[in-house]
This record gives C-alpha cells, sequence and structure tokens, in this order.
C-alpha cells in the first residue's frame, strides 16, 4: 500500500478495503508481552525516528499480522476467532490512519522523503545510534564536571569487530566451564571472608597497591559494559553508543544498546543484562589463579586478595534486585515486567488506600500480579531496611570506639532516607500514560 498523501495524512478509502494487504515496515522493532500493572503491553519502536510506544494485546496482535502477505479481512478472521469480536470497516479505518501518521506503515517514509524533496538529509543513512535526519551528535557533550566523550564513531560497526573476535566465548563449551570456576572461585571466597577482608583492610592502607587495584577494577567496569554490547549483539541487538560518561570524581565507561527490549526472547534479554556480571567476576579468575599459586607468605597475596574481596563485593552488588543494577534488569526481564519497581510502589498504594476505603483498590489487578508485586514491592523495603541495618552495625563496629553513638547515628539516619525515598510511599515519576492505537470497540 503506497498512497500518494502526505506522511501525515492517513491513506485514503477505497472500494474492498478488506482485499488490501498493508505491511508494517520491517524494520519496526516490536517487544514480547510485559505486564504494566493490571494490564499487559507490548512496546513498539521507529528505529528511524527513534519514537517509541506500548500498545495493547489486541492492537499487537493486529500490528504482528500486517506483513504484506494477508488481506485486512483475513487478519480480520484471525481476530475474530482470537477475541471473539469483528472489526468492521470503521475500525481498520481508524487503525490504519494511526499507523500511518506515526509512520509505521510500507509508503510513510517514502512519502515523507517525497515530500521533503529528497534533500540532503531528508533520507540518508542514520548515523549509529541516532534517529534518521537527527543533528549528528557532538562527540563530546557536557561540562568538565559532568558530561560524555563518544569513543567509536560507528559504535554498530565496532561492536560487530569485537564480537567476530570473542564471539567464541559465547559458546556453552566455554560458558559452562566459566561459571563453574567463577562459582568455585565465589564460594571459596565466601568461606574464608575473614582472612580475605583483613587483607582488604591492609590493601587500603597501601596507597601504591590500591591505585594498581583500583585501576584494575576500573578496567573491569569497561569490560562489563562491553560485554553487555557484545551479549546483546549475539542475539541480534544494535549497539548505538560507546564513550565514556564521567560526573567528577568519577569517570567511567558505557555502553548503549538500542534495541535492548526488544531482543527475541527472555533468554535474550537476561543474559544481555547478567553478561556485565559475569565478565567482572571472570576478570578476577586470572588474580585468583596467581593468589592460589603464590607461596604463604608471599608479599603479593596480601594486595591480590583485597582485590579479589573488592571486586567480587561490587561485582555481587550489582545482582541485587534494586534499580539501576543489573539484577533489577534481570529479574523484570526474567518475570516479564515493564517498570517493575514503579509499578510495584503503585500496587502497594493503591492496596494500601483501598485498606482505608479510598479509591478502587486493586481488583483489576490479576491474581498473579497481585503476588508479583507485594512479594517485590515488600522485598525491596526489608532489602534496603536489612541491608542498611548491616550498614549501621559494621560502621558501629569499625568506629564505635572513636565515634560513639554517632558512628551509628549517621549511617542510620542515611539509611532511613534511602528508605523513605525507595519505599512503596515514593512518588518519583511513577505515573505513566501509555500510548495506544486501540481501534474503537476492539
Amino acid at each position: 500500500m503506497t498512497p500518494q498523501t502526505s506522511p501525515s495524512t492517513p491513506p485514503p478509502a477505497r472500494q474492498g478495503l478488506l482485499e488490501q494487504r498493508p505491511a508494517l515496515r520491517p524494520e519496526i522493532l516490536r517487544s514480547s508481552a510485559l505486564r504494566r500493572g493490571p494490564a499487559v503491553v507490548h512496546l513498539v519502536k521507529d528505529p528511524r525516528s527513534g519514537q517509541s510506544f506500548e500498545v495493547g494485546v489486541k492492537e499487537h496482535f493486529l500490528m504482528s499480522r500486517l506483513d504484506g502477505s494477508r488481506t485486512l479481512g483475513e487478519v480480520g478472521e484471525e481476530y475474530a476467532a482470537r477475541f471473539g469480536r469483528r472489526l468492521g470497516e470503521a475500525h481498520w479505518q481508524q487503525l490504519l490512519k494511526l499507523l500511518w501518521e506515526r509512520r509505521l506503515l510500507n509508503g510513510a517514509g517514502s512519502a515523507e522523503s517525497a515530500g521533503n524533496g529528497g534533500g540532503a538529509g531528508s533520507s540518508g543513512p542514520a548515523v549509529s545510534g541516532q534517529p534518521a535526519g537527527a543533528a549528528p551528535r557532538k562527540p563530546v557533550t557536557g561540562t568538565l564536571l559532568k558530561g560524555t566523550l563518544r569513543l567509536a564513531a560507528d559504535a554498530t560497526a565496532t561492536t560487530d569487530r569485537l564480537y567476530r573476535a570473542v564471539g567464541f566465548a559465547l559458546a556453552p563449551v566455554v560458558v559452562v566451564p566459566v561459571l563453574l570456576l567463577v562459582l568455585g572461585m565465589e564460594t571459596y571466597i565466601a568461606v574464608h571472608a575473614g582472612a580475605f577482608l583483613d587483607d582488604t583492610v591492609l590493601l587500603f592502607r597501601q596507597p601504591g597497591a590500591l591505585l594498581a587495584a583500583f585501576t584494575l577494577l576500573w578496567a573491569s567496569t569497561a569490560l562489563h559494559e562491553l560485554a553487555h554490547g557484545v551479549v546483546a549483539r549475539h542475539f541480534g541487538g544494535t549497539v548505538g553508543e560507546i564513550g565514556l560518561r564521567w560526573h567528577l570524581p568519577m569517570v567511567f565507561m558505557y555502553c548503549t544498546v538500542e534495541n535492548y527490549p526488544y531482543l527475541p526472547t527472555r533468554r535474550a534479554r537476561v543474559a544481555t543484562a547478567a553478561a556485565g556480571t559475569v565478565m567482572n567476576l571472570a576478570f578476577l579468575l586470572p588474580f585468583w589463579l596467581l593468589w592460589s599459586l603464590l607461596p604463604g607468605g608471599d608479599a603479593s597475596r596480601g594486595p591480590l586478595a583485597g582485590l579479589l574481596f573488592t571486586g567480587s563485593v561490587l561485582a555481587l552488588t550489582n545482582l541485587v534486585p534494586l534499580p539501576p543494577l543489573d539484577g533489577y534488569k534481570m529479574l523484570g526481564h526474567a518475570l516479564g515486567m515493564a517498570d517493575y519497581a514503579t509499578e510495584s510502589r503503585r500496587f502497594l498504594r493503591l492496596l494500601g488506600a483501598r485498606a482505608v476505603r479510598r479509591g478502587d483498590g486493586v481488583a483489576a489487578y490479576p491474581r498473579a500480579a497481585r503476588i508479583a508485586y507485594t512479594a517485590y514491592g515488600l522485598g525491596a523495603v526489608l532489602l534496603v531496611g536489612g541491608s542498611g541495618a548491616g550498614l549501621v552495625l559494621l560502621c558501629h563496629h569499625l568506629a564505635g570506639d572513636r565515634y560513639g553513638a554517632w558512628a551509628a547515628a549517621v549511617p542510620a539516619l542515611l539509611v532511613a532516607a534511602l528508605v523513605a525515598v525507595t519505599g512503596p510511599w515514593a512518588r518519583r515519576g511513577d505515573r505513566h500514560t501509555p500510548t495506544s492505537s486501540t481501534p474503537p470497540d476492539a
């Protein structure tokens, strides 16, 4: 279907509408089903414009079948068999109008190019990681105190080269032994945590060794980011940008996967989220081997033990299921949840409001969603509170002799503030208005 109208105007009504075979543009991205509150939604993204929005199950069902091989009548028959309701021509006209206005249908892009006269920049290839037609992004943005530096002019090509070089390491014959070695290393460190902690304290009193250890850990964070990109590439993802981000005194690397939420399976999304932490832990394996081979009295064993303990703590902390950590993303993808923390807070607030006879409560939520949101909301509070209590006790143990009650009071106040802004009562941008394109009465 290639109407000769402006891109903001839907194709005109014709005789035999149900015989037409419209098709979405092949590059349009659609996610698998995600739970958002009481509803199930799908994400849709136009890589050309960079715009994304959400649609419901019925709209996604129709969009997934607009491939140019089926007539609207055939799609309507499938829709009626699935949902028990037929779509009339008025419904189809409204849906096609919305898809056309969003430039999601085949022909909308060519009409746009024609409308722009095919001038320079109107239909040229997009810079990697940028929507077509957007002004080229500057290599350096921000200020001296806070900003970014783009390291790769074409991040997609850079990731492709990395994948060709190291992609073999993603085969099960490599991944499984590495994971077993990592498990063995972390088990050993946990069993001997007291000795490793003592060596870590000594490491922090040796400036030279400490600088070397943190330089290695910074390199590990850079590999962490690249691992996300390479694993996403393995599953069909596209890396949009690789660079450095600083917020002084912190400087760290970043790697942006453009279509990460649209990877084909939950396994692919969970693996991509987990890749960074696995890379951090695998990075420590050679140092663990070296530490194991050195004689007991060697002076290098202490700093190496401190490196292993600090690196392990940093890596495993990233698996905690709290935003914005990778563990939170892994859990959300594994359960098929959109904005899991935000929706859990909303659910618990609605539940609390209903308890005092305010609002409609959570009647619209299915049972599985009620369990998932309750478990995460309360679990997050207990996790933050329990971790905070442990921090308070540790601070009091280490500094109580010197600072007395203040060694516990100050950390306790900080923990209370953290719980206040992360608990179910917090209102940090929780309001969400999904964009949909539902045909009337569909």
